[in-house]
């Protein structure tokens, strides 16, 4: 029986670490067979402050995990040395889940039937409702761990350093006025727009074959294989988050090489979708010009080049400007002379590059 909050908080401690909490570090060091300083540097790079040496914080799911960590050096899975690097990039993802299961569970707990105000849970309630919850998010956390590994499968049968480096489209979205029109939101309100944001940029990237980077609060980043997946998403998104309750949204993109790493994407071509988005007015979406190539000749879209800008890293940035093409006006005049000179602007830039090479 749970009598107090004391008591409650060390039965969910025993819950979710599959135990009491009884060795220190130097001592789960000893026991995996590791040096203390390598598990202090796990330690920092899971995201938790570090512990004294004499307090016994840690428990035996401490000591399995970091057995399990040198089986998988031992067996040449995982690098010597990058185990910290894969800790910090499992903790960015996992702990940001923490902290939303965490509101989730918190929020479940305090309902009390159709009162809308809150109310005190006894101790004993919430710990019996998290013996009945956590098994159940574990396993669904898993499925959706599997699904995404199967959704990966062609890459776990490409070799290492095809993956490594990819073609792919890289986007950024991000919302137009996001922080003046956040100061004036209540926390509640604030947290409703961005759940409602994240939802709807993971439904239109996923819809379109694209994988969802990471969120930023008031943008996504997103990838995708086929360049024409990556536009679709780029003209979809500000379509379906407008609302006159909500900022406008505003797209750039740009494809080329992209050196994929524990999740996360590096190139200057993500830098170039940044500076695109920074310069996009709301409701567009821009792309760079190997972007615009992959659209020549394609009807249903109208790529217009605009003025050269000077942006942070690139001081002659020719942005264009890509919109679906209204029915019918293919065949009008002035629109096939428009498209000419838009073949006339990627051929000339196609000529300045083999110049320059």
């Amino acid at each position: 029986m749970v009598a107090d909050a004391g008591d409650a908080h060390e039965a969910l401690l025993r819950l979710l670490l599959e135990g009491p909490r009884r060795y220190t570090r130097l001592q789960i060091a000893a026991m995996a067979g590791l040096p203390p300083e390598h598990t202090r540097r796990l330690w920092r790079a899971l995201g938790f402050p570090d512990a004294a040496d004499d307090d016994p914080v840690f428990a035996d799911a401490d000591v399995r995990a970091l057995e399990l960590l040198r089986a998988l050096i031992d067996s040449g899975f995982v690098e010597p040395g990058t185990e910290a690097s894969i800790a910090r990039a499992m903790a960015q993802s996992l702990s940001r889940l923490a902290d939303w299961q965490t509101d989730l569970l918190a929020d479940a707990l305090s309902r009390s039937g159709n009162d809308p105000g809150r109310r005190a849970v006894p101790p004993g309630e919430a710990v019996a409702a998290a013996h009945r919850l956590f098994p159940l998010l574990r396993d669904v956390q898993d499925y959706v761990w599997r699904r995404h590994l199967a959704a990966n499968a062609d890459r776990l049968l490409t070799p290492a350093a095809a993956v490594d480096r990819r073609e792919l489209a890289v986007g950024f979205a991000d919302l137009v006025g996001y922080t003046s029109r956040s100061r004036g939101m209540g926390g509640r309100e604030l947290g409703a727009m961005v759940e409602d944001f994240e939802s709807t940029a993971s439904e239109v990237i996923a819809r379109h074959h694209g994988r969802v980077v990471k969120m930023v609060g008031d943008g996504v980043l997103y990838t995708a294989v086929s360049a024409i997946d990556a536009v679709e998403i780029g003209l979809e998104l500000p379509e379906a988050w407008q609302a006159e309750d909500r900022p406008p949204l505003r797209v750039g993109a740009a494809f080329g090489t992209v050196l994929t790493h524990l999740g996360d994407v590096y190139s200057p071509v993500v830098n170039l979708a940044s500076r695109l988005t920074s310069i996009a007015r709301p409701g567009t979406l821009l792309v760079d010009r190997d972007l615009a190539r992959h659209l020549r000749g394609l009807p249903r879209y109208r790529v217009r080049p605009l003025r050269r800008v000077s942006v942070r890293g690139y001081d002659d940035l020719q942005p264009w400007l890509v919109q679906r093409r209204p029915a019918g006006e293919a065949d009008l005049a002035l629109e096939s002379m428009l498209d000419e000179m838009a073949d006339d602007v990627l051929e000339d830039d196609d000529l300045e590059n083999d110049l320059e090479d």
